[in-house]
């Protein structure tokens, strides 16, 4: 039987290397992401039968419009990606903008929830197989300073998969809370709004974890036979570990 995955984010980073961990084993796939350009040319690089949407997860109107217009060769979808996301904003709580967290929110919380609801008729249409796999964050369980919203919404999308799990029981649809550590992607470019500098000192000198490395942690729970579940994976880099508390002295 075919298998389809739907791939939200497909633009760059983890989304971008999914759509080609997936292809490599012929999944046929559902695109989506707001730069249309960049999944165009993202379509023309796989073998793969593609469905490519401009999308904003955040505006519910619209996914559900999409999702009910998908194509018939792409409406039996098998695995949800739920892959869309982003950080803001590094400085300390009191110096961010309102903006930046409502973003966050929108985007991390709201847009994940938008699309997963759109899509959960159809995953429990398809039962036994079917995955959600939500990409969390480390920082939805380990706090650090200038985490504020972006860890809270991560700490949501783990909840909200736990949750998930319990109301998905009987229906063969599996969920996964997939949580990386550092990884370098353009995550650190969106969150200084473009500073480059930023981007190189935060992987410098040492081993983060790749866009194909969070892929194949994907594709490995997508295509795990149909009686297991991995509720959550978090995954850091060899190099990366915790810290002790912080402790204010005089």
């Amino acid at each position: 039987m075919k298998k389809i995955a739907f791939i939200t984010g497909a633009t760059s980073g983890f989304g971008k290397a999914a759509a080609h961990r997936f292809a490599q084993e012929g999944w046929s796939l559902v695109l989506s992401g707001r730069r249309i350009k960049r999944l165009l040319d993202l379509k023309e690089t796989l073998s793969v039968p593609v469905h490519v949407m401009q999308l904003d997860v955040r505006d519910a109107d619209a996914v559900k419009q999409a999702v009910d217009s998908l194509p018939d060769e792409f409406s039996a979808v098998t695995a949800l990606v739920n892959n869309a996301g982003l950080a803001l904003a590094p400085q300390g709580a009191p110096e961010v903008e309102l903006s930046d967290w409502h973003t966050m929110i929108d985007t991390n919380v709201t847009g994940l929830v938008n699309v997963t609801h759109a899509l959960l008729p159809t995953l429990i249409k398809t039962g036994a197989g079917a995955t959600i796999i939500n990409v969390g964050s480390i920082a939805g369980q380990w706090p650090y300073p200038g985490s504020h919203v972006y860890g809270a919404s991560k700490a949501f999308v783990k909840q909200f998969s736990y949750n998930l799990r319990c109301d998905l029981q009987g229906t063969g649809v599996r969920v996964t809370d997939l949580s990386p550590g550092i990884a370098e992607t353009e995550f650190t470019l969106v969150r200084t709004k473009g500073d480059q500098s930023a981007s190189d000192n935060l992987y410098q000198g040492t081993t983060p974890l790749s866009a194909e490395d969070i892929a194949e942690q994907m594709f490995y729970i997508a295509s795990l036979p149909d009686h297991i579940n991995i509720n959550r994976v978090e995954v850091m880099p060899t190099r990366q570990a915790w810290s002790p508390f912080a402790i204010d002295r005089d």
